[in-house]
């Protein structure tokens, strides 16, 4: 961050870290997305299939689930009221209004996730379930955004292989259980790399921020959403410590890795190999249930995301003078617990999944333009929360298991 700051202030400095310094970044992202999707596959075959017992994996599975949904009702319900009790949008002038619509409506950036939501939204309520099925494996596991096609894929193979019994699966099992075990070495040459690629992340965010007088302009709304995440990350605390007995400093300490790259790269999907390791290797989480519970709350647990939506639909509400009823707060809760259970697992995707919660509280769709500024920031520090619930939801699962220790 230092670097990055000294870089903004030399002349051509922001030029050097964007050709020189960022590209190392890239690249590391790029090996961690290269790895993902065989990540998942042998690790989540190899967690199921060393079950021996289908009934264990319907444990793992429904609390898992169950888990994960709770989670993004309180944290959903958290961003409600931190935004309505502090009212960040009051403060903000009609001129400032203005002057954020009309510099960001325009943008390439805003313009396409309007387009993508809207796709979304023109789709059928059980969409998201239509496109958790893949008709093509092959094809989903070429493209790291159908990741929860992947898993539906892996899943059903996992039990398939559970059904047939272990003496006919035997052949395939060792197949998937040596892949694992290359995966994981490749997990650990990349990580290696990764003190220098977080340096190259970091210092190309800052010297890429722009504008920093629309960003002091939404400083406020920033704040309610940061706090509400900070929130989050106390709730994680309290239930690691009442459930599982742990030290929640110690927790966060073993996990800090993983928020760091989670904060730099926007992607729990990018992270998740990262994050599997420090919850198995750190944390002691045993790898059945991390193989299952992670990727899993890579896609479909974005509290993070969840809370921002929530905080950022009542924002621009207030923005634009609208009084939302308890109703229709209650209903994005519902609407916005449902969107992030289909999100991609990739940076922005938060932002094309508040169109659906602004179109199903009748907010504006200019009202992107509003948080469009510090959108990026803000994925940043959502991505920390996503990580870091996905790590506490799995120790909380281990636990009621006894697959903790």
């Amino acid at each position: 961050v230092l670097f990055g700051i000294l870089m903004l202030n030399i002349d051509g400095g922001d030029l050097f870290v964007n050709n020189w310094i960022k590209p190392l970044g890239t690249i590391f992202v790029k090996l961690l997305k290269l790895i993902a999707i065989p990540l998942i596959l042998a690790s989540l075959i190899k967690g199921i299939s060393d079950l021996k017992d289908i009934s264990k994996f319907k444990t793992i599975g429904s609390k898992t689930i169950i888990t994960y949904i709770v989670t993004t009702v309180v944290a959903i319900s958290i961003g409600l009221i931190l935004v309505n009790v502090i009212n960040p949008g009051s403060g903000i002038s009609s001129e400032t209004v203005e002057r954020l619509t009309s510099t960001y409506s325009e943008s390439s950036g805003v313009q396409s996730k309007l387009v993508e939501a809207n796709n979304q939204i023109q789709n059928s309520p059980l969409q998201f379930l239509v496109d958790t099925v893949p008709d093509n494996a092959f094809k989903a596991m070429s493209n790291n955004s159908l990741m929860l096609q992947v898993i539906f894929f892996t899943i059903f193979l996992g039990i398939s292989m559970l059904l047939i019994g272990e003496e006919k699966s035997k052949p395939l099992k060792s197949f998937f259980d040596s892949l694992n075990f290359v995966v994981l070495k490749m997990v650990d040459l990349i990580m290696k790399t990764a003190p220098y690629a977080v340096f190259a992340l970091l210092a190309s965010v800052i010297t890429s921020s722009n504008d920093p007088d629309l960003l002091l302009a939404l400083l406020k709304y920033s704040g309610v959403v940061c706090l509400g995440l900070f929130f989050m990350i106390i709730v994680y605390s309290i239930a690691v410590y009442l459930i599982t007995n742990s030290n929640p400093l110690v927790f966060l300490k073993k996990i800090s890795p993983a928020q760091l790259l989670a904060f730099s790269t926007s992607s729990s999907a990018a992270t998740l190999p990262l994050t599997m390791d420090r919850v198995e290797n750190h944390i002691g989480v045993d790898r059945e249930v991390s193989s299952f519970v992670l990727p899993v709350g890579a896609t479909i647990n974005m509290d993070g995301t969840s809370l921002y939506q929530a905080v950022a639909a009542v924002f621009i509400a207030q923005s634009f003078g609208m009084d939302l009823s308890f109703g229709t707060q209650l209903g994005i809760i519902a609407t916005a617990t449902l969107a992030s259970i289909g999100s991609a697992a990739v940076p922005g995707a938060g932002m094309v999944m508040l169109v659906g919660v602004l179109g199903y509280a009748g907010i504006p769709e200019a009202g992107l333009a509003l948080i469009f500024a510090v959108d990026r920031p803000l994925d940043m520090c959502r991505t920390v929360v996503n990580v870091t619930g996905d790590a506490s939801v799995s120790m909380l699962v281990a636990k009621s298991v006894g697959k903790l220790g």
